[in-house]
């Protein structure tokens, strides 16, 4: 597996008015430890190298910064050893609902910021697992149901990461290439404010659009 290439595919710039900014969501370090592998993939190492080579103004990281709920000991040494390598990169994290007490480690680096949500200008950026702010914006991005679409040809199906837009909302898939993610279709249930979504437009990460489905 060529993981640069993975999370060059899996992972978005945009301008915002705080630069070059570098999204990616749901990255889940330590999923090996909820999911009983054995092997130590270096996931997190990886993706700190990744994201240093892009040398952003600034990176968000849209929740699910780890993948245990609680924060172990070896949790917690792999996020300082994630942190310590993006010394001198401002990081940005919109908090989801695995992160919790992720502020206990990000707290000892002073260009990591965890928040509920960052508007910056008219950009919202956010988890997605909780309403949404009272702000104005004109555009959010957000991350949460790692979105994933079925696709079949010649009766083979198979499973890819997508993108995921509807009205003035960008979904993006987690950027861990070990999680596959869920079916759209089922996880657009679990942002509270598209609960009503109808129609979703799909993109696989090389930016080219499948079309839209319907939620069931």
């Amino acid at each position: 597996m060529d993981f640069f290439d993975e999370f060059e595919r899996l992972s978005l710039e945009v301008e915002t008015p705080r630069g070059r900014t570098l999204l990616i969501a749901d990255p889940h370090i330590g999923f090996e430890l909820s999911r009983g592998l054995r092997l130590r993939t270096r996931f997190e190492e990886r993706l700190a190298e990744f994201i240093a080579g892009k040398d952003p103004d600034l990176l968000v990281i849209l929740g699910d910064v780890k993948e245990p709920i609680g924060l172990s000991f070896t949790v917690k040494r792999l996020l300082m050893g994630f942190f310590s390598d993006l010394r001198g990169i401002p990081t940005v994290i919109t908090k989801g609902n695995h992160d919790g007490r992720i502020e206990g480690v990000a707290g000892k680096f002073s260009n990591v910021e965890v928040v509920e949500h960052l508007l910056a200008g008219d950009m919202l950026f956010l988890h997605g697992h909780t309403n949404l702010p009272k702000v104005e914006f004109s555009e959010a991005y957000l991350g949460h149901i790692h979105p994933a679409y079925t696709l079949k040809r010649g009766g083979i199906a198979k499973r890819t990461k997508v993108f995921v837009r509807t009205g003035k909302f960008l979904i993006l898939p987690t950027v861990n290439p070990f999680i596959e993610g869920f079916d759209v279709r089922e996880g657009i249930r679990m942002v509270p404010f598209l609960k009503g979504t109808k129609t979703l437009e799909l993109f696989l990460p090389e930016g080219i659009h499948l079309g839209s489905v319907e939620v069931r």
